[in-house]
């Protein structure tokens, strides 16, 4: 079975992949504030504590990060998808490498959360140092996303 798209939606798909990254880049720099009450929660004392536990960062952050797994991956997938239909193969370079290497650095990431609920602290440290890694390449893959959209629009 061959599908064949009209070129406007093929057109327009190269679209879809940049809008959901932007928001979820948004949304993981959310995650990050979220992890960061988090943290102050854990380290507060008497009142503080009591009024930052109110505020139930620890399960808006596990849910936002579930979010964020669920989205990166089918982001992810859904590029290189967009990508194959539209030009019958993936461009091998730093963008899409970078992609997947985020990805994989979020499945480990996640993975970390029974032993962080079990009170591991080298979970809680890894976590945390591959989530800001990860924060850092999705920027710069941000930044090189808009050269990609630059390019697919000066060709219309």
């Amino acid at each position: 079975m061959n599908l064949e798209l009209s070129p406007s939606v093929k057109y327009w798909l190269n679209f879809f992949h940049p809008m959901l990254m932007w928001a979820l880049l948004a949304l993981s720099l959310y995650a990050a504030y979220l992890g960061l009450q988090v943290q102050r929660t854990r380290n507060a004392q008497g009142e503080q504590k009591k009024e930052l536990i109110k505020g139930k960062y620890n399960i808006k952050h596990y849910q936002i990060g579930s979010v964020i797994l669920a989205l990166m991956v089918a982001g992810t997938i859904g590029g290189m998808g967009v990508t194959y239909i539209n030009n019958g193969k993936l461009f091998v370079g730093p963008h899409l490498l970078a992609g997947l290497g985020m990805t994989g650095l979020i499945a480990f990431s996640a993975a970390l959360s029974p032993f962080m609920q079990k009170g591991a602290n080298w979970a809680r440290v890894t976590h945390i140092v591959l989530n800001f890694a990860i924060l850092g390449l999705f920027t710069w893959q941000a930044i090189t996303g808009v050269e990609i959209v630059q390019r697919i629009l000066s060709k219309a």
